[in-house]
């Protein structure tokens, strides 16, 4: 067998990406279509104005209002206790009552 018998065996009617990935071009095209849309899914998940990071962002902020309600909620008693004790002093006294 000489050199010219072994080039005519081979088959060059393959494309590159079935020699390489035994897959046709449109298929080819296809994966790679949906790998790259994917891709930019999960992109804007992770890191758009809907993503997870905001998400997290928004539940420590709800956790920083609740502890803001609960301080502000004990502020507001510890002034109302005040006020009522200054009301009872100043209150003056009345007939009735000797």
């Amino acid at each position: 067998m000489n050199q010219e018998e072994l080039y005519e065996d081979i088959d060059n009617s393959q494309s590159i990406t079935q020699r390489y990935l035994g897959l046709s071009l449109a298929k080819f095209l296809s994966l790679l279509l949906i790998v790259l849309a994917l891709g930019v899914y999960l992109g804007v998940l992770l890191y758009g104005t809907n993503s997870v990071e905001v998400l997290f962002g928004l539940e420590d902020y709800e956790n920083y209002l609740q502890d803001e309600v609960h301080r502000l909620k004990n502020e507001n008693a510890e002034l109302q206790r005040e006020y009522f004790e200054l009301k009872e002093i100043s209150a003056p006294v009345s007939p009735k009552s000797k």
